[in-house]
């Protein structure tokens, strides 16, 4: 066989082998994507119990409810038009309160409820950590040694 052809088989090999990783690829991140949804779009969604989702909007006031074994939390996400019920077993994160946004990954279950596997609480761009939370920063004074005249 020429050189030429042994470069030409060669090239074809490596080519087929880039496909077929790239294939893999697009497989194995299929499976492992969750969609995101509201509480809207999932009630019109046909989605079915067990599949990986992402659920996200506000946590409702006063639907918060801890069980007596201390880790499993019951509450409502909300948007402007719907709500869904959520369980979650777990520590939750310091943000998470009532009123304040959650990102949930989980699945549907038999019943209609969202069982979260993980919480992201959201903050919206005012956020204070707790230990300043009492100072006016309205009122403080700033120092009139600086660069900027």
């Amino acid at each position: 066989m020429k050189p030429k052809h042994q470069r030409l088989v060669l090239a074809l090999l490596a080519l087929a082998a880039l496909i077929g990783a790239g294939l893999l690829a697009a497989s194995a991140l299929r499976e492992e994507a969750s969609y995101f949804y509201t509480p809207t779009t999932l009630a019109k969604a046909q989605v079915e119990p067990g599949k990986a989702i992402r659920l996200g909007g506000m946590v409702q006031k006063g639907s918060v409810k801890r069980d007596a074994d201390g880790v499993t939390v019951h509450f409502v996400v909300q948007d402007r038009d719907a709500t869904q019920a959520v369980v979650y077993k777990g520590i939750t994160p310091d943000l998470f309160v009532e009123g304040s946004g959650v990102v949930a990954d989980g699945r549907m279950d038999a019943g209609g409820s969202f069982v979260a596997d993980s919480l992201l609480a959201k903050h919206d761009e005012n956020y204070v950590p707790r230990e300043l939370k009492d100072i006016d920063m309205s009122t403080a004074e700033h120092s009139k040694d600086s660069l900027a005249e």
